[in-house]
């Protein structure tokens, strides 16, 4: 199905022992596509995990650290945690957070204490859940010497990219994006009636639209799609998108890249459900 909403999606926790998110996810091919949700001074402690992560807040503010590096960020900010990354990503006392949450599926939703060493195997959100039920703490015992959390070189893992989400648009097509690792992030503005399209897309996208609207087309599928509407290209699928007349659009966007779906097609995507 290429057109989702949140609010009409099943939530999950699925790292109790680590953080306070909870929200829906979209299984992609490639990557999960999520909106987390954390409450007023709560959020992540410090943690890390193989894949890939890239944070993009809509509402509230975060009391953010990569590596060694802490800021506070407003929506806006696009923050990226590099494969291996130690962070944390607390809702401060301000009010409650909500944001986009993106992983690459070369491993599962689940991370490891800053503190402890990793799996032999990715854990599977079922075997966590089940973990819990029978009372067993989920986390690994408490072995710093074996962590592989890196927080030295990491670089600057902030950028802005709009003074705030509710800022006047550009006046012309505008995207901004960084590439990583596995996953590259776009943030998007486009005027009334621009089209973007593809016979073949190269890579998988997932698409978060936040003001305006789409005249939306994925293979046969159509939806006018407004703010609040996730929309799903899986790779080599057609698609095309019109912005509607009358207000510009504004949408975040995510693509797998070659390297990542080079990695899946060896080794396969991290089972994040069974197990």
């Amino acid at each position: 199905m290429p057109f989702y909403r949140f609010e009409k999606m099943k939530t999950h926790r699925f790292n109790p022992h680590l953080s306070t998110a909870v929200g829906p996810v979209i299984e992609g091919e490639f990557m999960y596509f999520r909106m987390i949700k954390k409450r007023a001074g709560t959020g992540a402690e410090l943690h890390y995990h193989p894949n890939e992560l890239m944070a993009f807040p809509l509402r509230g503010k975060v009391d953010c650290i990569v590596g060694k590096d802490r800021r506070i960020i407003e929506p806006g900010t696009f923050v990226h945690f590099p494969p291996y990354a130690r962070h944390g990503f607390k809702a401060t006392e301000d009010g409650d957070l909500h944001y986009l949450y993106i992983k690459d599926r070369t491993w599962t939703m689940i991370g490891a204490a800053a503190d402890e060493g990793l799996p032999d195997k990715a854990p599977s959100a079922k075997e966590v859940q089940r973990a819990v039920k029978e009372g067993r703490y989920p986390g690994r015992r408490k072995e710093p010497e074996k962590s592989r959390a890196i927080v030295d070189g990491l670089g600057n893992c902030y950028y802005p990219m709009i003074e705030s989400l509710e800022a006047p648009a550009a006046s012309g097509h505008c995207e901004r994006w960084v590439e990583g690792t596995n996953i590259a992030f776009g943030f998007v503005e486009s005027p009334p009636l621009h089209v973007q399209e593809a016979k073949r897309a190269q890579h998988e996208i997932f698409l978060y639209v936040i003001h305006g609207g789409l005249d939306a087309r994925i293979g046969r599928e159509k939806r006018r799609a407004g703010a609040g509407d996730v929309l799903h290209v899986p790779r080599g699928k057609d698609y095309r998108f019109v912005v509607r007349k009358g207000r510009p659009v504004r949408y975040a966007a995510v693509r797998s890249t070659e390297r990542l779906e080079a990695a899946i097609r060896k080794h396969g995507a991290a089972d994040n459900w069974r197990g």
